[in-house]
């Protein structure tokens, strides 16, 4: 389980502004790539919410939800997404740096502060004015980032079901987008839509 072993292992005083940062929906054959940044005012964690926050991928959607609800209810958060049309014009890396760098900036704006130090999952770091970390598989280690997960999912997920209203037939309520049997079968009956990432195969078939 995460914790806030890697934050303390950083020599920070416990004022310190620590940012953990993670995105989704890098897979997708449609919708957004979207990340999160979480700062934890950690004397608001319950001991009840440090049992629940683990990598969201092992986490079930309905229980997924919930806990966000709870992060977001005593942490400061930022959201930050870049678009499919976004995704195809830089490629998937890029696209995924942009949406980072929105998330922090986001949180940046609430605190008022310039984080003291960001934790990112991966293992690479966009283009930041802070010192920051990659840290590899960060989401299993590190409490922040797998808050930041946790958040991120979920907002992608209610972004896809509200679009599926939009689009309905693609499954996008269920699937979030990824390229299920469900998902392809509907691009061959329905075809593509404004949503759809042209650079990603299958869907640059369809042009």
């Amino acid at each position: 389980m995460p914790d806030f072993s890697l934050e303390e292992s950083l020599g920070l005083s416990t004022s310190a502004v620590i940012v953990g940062v993670d995105e989704v929906g890098r897979g997708p054959l449609a919708g957004p790539v979207t990340a999160a940044a979480v700062f934890f005012d950690r004397q608001k964690i319950t001991s009840d919410l440090l049992t629940k926050i683990d990598d969201s991928k092992k986490i079930a959607q309905k229980k997924r939800a919930t806990i966000s609800k709870q992060i977001e209810s005593i942490a400061i958060i930022g959201i930050g997404w870049a678009s499919s049309g976004e995704i195809d014009q830089l490629n998937i890396l890029e696209a995924t740096m942009l949406a980072m760098q929105r998330a922090i900036f986001s949180l940046q704006k609430q605190i008022i502060l310039d984080p003291d130090y960001i934790l990112i999952d991966g293992n690479k770091v966009p283009r930041l004015d802070f010192p920051s970390k990659a840290i590899v598989r960060g989401d299993e280690k590190s409490l922040s980032i797998a808050a930041a997960s946790i958040v991120a999912k979920s907002k992608r997920d209610a972004f896809m079901t509200s679009l599926s209203k939009l689009y309905p037939g693609y499954g996008w309520e269920k699937n979030a987008g990824y390229g299920t049997r469900e998902h392809l079968a509907a691009i061959e009956r329905e075809g593509i839509t404004a949503h759809h990432r042209r650079s990603f195969k299958p869907i640059a078939n369809y042009l």
